[in-house]
């Protein structure tokens, strides 16, 4: 990887992806890593060996690298679904003579330094003639292709450097001096074709058998995720334990933001970013919702990474990290053409910055882990140490939820006498009445610089306007009250920063709400929460399913939502979208049983 300060403006000669909108893209992930793929059967994104590792795959961002499985003909009409409660994806193409199907995964439990992607191609109706292209090139597309050679039956294989490829299943193909390999492979009627890539950064051992490798990826996504029977929303939820999971380590329980770096925000911005690592808040707020549904080991993950990070950095606790628990690379740009409308990084100044509110979301986590008698006696010093390093900072200026300037941020204090009020509460000990006593103390100091005279929170001492992210605090079962201000701080919220239903994070200048960025999905599942803490569930149920409309054909939700084009903005999928969807479906089935 070679950054520089200026990317490329045209594609590399041989691109063969056409970029498309995000909500055609579908994720298969394996808790270690992520892949991509698009509705013209093409895998245009994955790293190696884990999150943010280099990509092998990244012609979605104008690099280079993709496996393309799809029919040979150009007309076609292009769809697809997951298995219910899981990242199986089925791409389907339906054809005048023929309906074709690709079944694909990550394979899963994950290994750590290799992953396998499985492809199962089956002819519905008819026969079909698929294209296979396959092309992996290292280093976001800057290495040259390992040269794949046959060495057995329907078996190739090539290495450059620490970089390992083999394919099975074609029995014959064609392999290019620049490493491409391309086939065309015929499916009776029926018929099946299995496909099996594995790609690492050493040896492979033996090569993966298709047919155990399915057993064992169904079994995974059979355990991993619940029935949900009863909810309401019951596939979405379910499709929200699946994305959470995909997105999380199974070796350090670390949980990505998201899956991709550099999808733009909006065209032409500069903000597109790298999230493929993992934030505390984000994790705080994942274990927390699906604590609401009951006990899983999502939660146990984010306690466990909270309390590892928490005590390993104390005061000093950053609000990002990669998933192995060291420091997040400073942002650096990427020589490449990028996703039209954006400009490609990797790492992010956000690993660097003070964020206060961070301490009160571990607090609030690990409390809520106490109340229901799962909370190791790590997080018991874990809660010692974020109550101590909010009682010496609660006072300083931060960047806050939403990573800007330092400033005494409303939500940063209400965060911080939520997870206080709750760690006094569910943890107790003798901390407990010095946390209460704390959380006093930031109320009132919040109260007497904060407090707008309308009688609602604002933003922060200095900026009178409404702030979505107030509404996480408000709405917790931790919130001290008044309800009356929370109340005024809700409405302020709708009145100010909606349009047609969808949530903004806050007003940025004097122009229409969506012209700087997109409605801010997770602050619209947030806006239901806070309706029901105020006694409002047919208000909740309406912001709910109306934010729940803003997805991609896959079912994923990005970070935001371009309203009036309909379009997805930001990096795909955004896990916390997924988790605050989760929390307020089960809480608004429990508020209208």
């Amino acid at each position: 990887m070679s950054p520089t300060d200026r990317p490329r403006t045209e594609p590399r000669p041989g691109l063969r992806h056409v970029p498309r909108p995000l909500r055609d893209y579908a994720l298969l992930a394996d808790g270690e890593r992520g892949a991509l793929t698009g509705p013209e059967g093409d895998v245009v994104w994955l790293c190696v060996p884990g999150w943010d590792g280099p990509a092998v795959f990244s012609e979605l961002i104008g690099g280079a690298g993709a496996f393309t499985v799809r029919p040979e003909s150009s007309w076609k009409v292009s769809g697809g679904a997951y298995d219910e409660g899981s990242l199986i994806w089925t791409a389907r193409w339906t054809m005048p003579d023929a309906v074709v199907e690709c079944r694909e995964a990550l394979a899963a439990p994950a290994q750590p330094h290799r992953v396998v992607l499985l492809r199962r191609l089956r002819a519905v109706t008819g026969a079909a003639r698929m294209a296979v292209r396959l092309a992996v090139h290292g280093e976001y597309g800057s290495a040259p292709a390992p040269v794949l050679r046959q060495a057995g039956e329907g078996l190739w294989e090539g290495s450059r450097g620490p970089l390992r490829v083999r394919l099975s299943g074609l029995a014959e193909a064609r392999a290019a001096p620049d490493g491409e390999l391309s086939a065309l492979v015929r499916v009776a009627r029926g018929g099946v074709c299995d496909l099996v890539l594995e790609v690492g950064d050493g040896p492979l051992g033996e090569p993966v058998e298709a047919e155990s490798a399915w057993r064992r990826t169904e079994g995974f996504w059979a355990g991993a995720v619940p029935s949900c029977e009863g909810l309401t929303a019951n596939r979405d939820v379910r499709q929200a334990y699946a994305v959470l999971t995909g997105l999380t380590s199974p070796r350090t329980g670390a949980m990505v933001a998201a899956a991709t770096t550099s999808l733009p925000e909006r065209a032409d911005a500069d903000r597109d970013y790298d999230y493929r690592y993992a934030w505390l808040r984000d994790q705080c707020y994942a274990g927390q919702a699906v604590a609401v549904h009951g006990p899983h080991p999502l939660t146990d993950a984010a306690v466990r990474v909270a309390t590892e990070r928490v005590l390993a950095d104390g005061p000093g606790l950053r609000p990002a990290y990669r998933t192995d628990g060291s420091p997040v690379p400073a942002e650096q740009r990427l020589p490449l053409c990028s996703y039209p409308g954006a400009a490609d990084r990797v790492g992010n100044r956000a690993g660097s910055q003070f964020q206060l509110d961070t301490f009160g979301e571990v607090l609030e986590l690990l409390a809520v882990a106490a109340r229901d008698d799962r909370l190791p006696e790590d997080g018991v010093r874990a809660a010692a140490v974020a109550g101590k390093a909010l009682e010496e900072y609660w006072d300083r200026p931060d960047a806050g939820m939403w990573e800007l300037e330092p400033a005494w941020w409303t939500h940063s204090r209400l965060a911080a006498v939520t997870g206080l009020r709750a760690a006094a509460r569910e943890i107790g000990g003798p901390d407990a009445d010095r946390w209460s006593a704390l959380a006093e103390t930031i109320l009132r100091a919040a109260r007497r610089r904060c407090l707008h005279s309308s009688g609602r929170w604002q933003r922060s001492a200095t900026d009178t306007g409404p702030d979505a992210a107030l509404l996480r605090p408000l709405a917790s079962p931790y919130w001290p009250g008044p309800r009356t201000v929370a109340a005024a701080t809700r409405e302020a919220v709708a009145r100010e920063l909606a349009e047609d239903g969808f949530l903004y994070r806050f007003r940025q200048g004097d122009g229409p709400l969506g012209e700087l960025e997109g409605a801010f999905l997770m602050g619209g599942f947030q806006m239901a929460s806070a309706c029901l803490a105020d006694g409002r569930p047919a208000e909740a149920g309406r912001w709910f399913e109306r934010t729940r409309t803003a997805v991609g054909q896959a079912g994923l939700f990005a970070e935001e939502y371009d309203v009036r084009n309909r379009q997805l903005r930001g990096n795909l999928p955004q896990a916390f979208v997924h988790a605050l969807l989760l929390e307020s479906a089960v809480r608004l089935d429990r508020a209208t049983d």
